[in-house]
């Protein structure tokens, strides 16, 4: 049975104080729940999020890694050195990745295959842009995606992986992809791994919805068969808000 996630994106947000601040507070609110519950701090503060955390059940992720095992890659962060500060699950592909950084499919997958040789979960992020939606290409920009990051996996790489779905046009506008829009996709995307796999991958990987969850939309939107939790971004920064979209799911 594929596991209920919420998971936070703190971004480029809070610094040491701020952090530390803030995980207190969601630790000593975090309703009693079934849901993995992540939070992914900025990098500078994730080994003191560790720490923060360590009797708590809420698992600290990483927002980024890169393919590379180590060497001249000035500014980036290797597996090893998540893994060595307790860092077992990584977001790639965020949309603001693709957009601001240049990350492409070839890039992602190398990026894939790395954290999953060294056994790093993998949260990987994909979705479409407004002009695709417009233009009917949501569903061939969303299975491209998943076809040149992913398909190349062996089936029990799959273990290792969650899927989020962000329609970009839904990331920090205020817009969401409505409830029957974001069911939609998802069936699409189980559709499209069964097809290149077989079913039981396809019905096991968590797919999450990532575009502006609130609390106001939470339990609507994870009310959905195929919406398995959500990757959370700006109400993920203030502890009550997260801890009522904990609760929804």
């Amino acid at each position: 049975m594929r596991s209920k996630i919420v998971a936070g994106n703190w971004k480029m947000n809070k610094n040491l104080a701020e952090t530390e601040a803030l995980l207190t507070e969601l630790a000593a609110k975090l309703p009693d729940t079934q849901a993995e519950v992540m939070v992914a701090p900025t990098y500078v503060n994730l080994a003191s999020a560790v720490k923060a955390l360590d009797s708590s059940v809420v698992e600290v992720i990483a927002q980024n890694m890169h393919f590379a095992e180590n060497g001249a890659y000035t500014g980036e962060i290797s597996a090893d050195m998540l893994l060595n500060i307790g860092i077992d699950t990584a977001i790639i592909g965020h949309s603001e990745r693709r957009a601001y950084f240049g990350e492409t499919d070839e890039i992602l997958a190398k990026k894939v295959a790395t954290a999953l040789s060294k056994n790093i979960r993998v949260m990987f992020c994909f979705g479409e842009e407004l002009e695709d939606r417009k233009s009917d290409n949501h569903f061939k920009v969303v299975e491209s995606q998943l076809k040149n990051a992913l398909f190349s996996l062996e089936a029990s790489d799959w273990s290792k992986i969650i899927l989020a779905y962000e329609p970009v046009w839904a990331i920090g506008t205020g817009e969401t992809a409505s409830p029957e829009q974001a069911q939609e996709m998802h069936a699409f995307i189980r559709k499209t791994i069964t097809e290149a796999y077989d079913a039981s991958i396809a019905n096991n990987v968590s797919i999450l919805y990532g575009g502006s969850v609130k609390p106001a939309n939470a339990e609507e939107i994870f009310g959905k068969p195929d919406v398995d939790g959500g990757l959370i971004g700006g109400a993920s920064l203030v502890a009550d808000d997260f801890v009522a979209i904990i609760k929804a799911i």
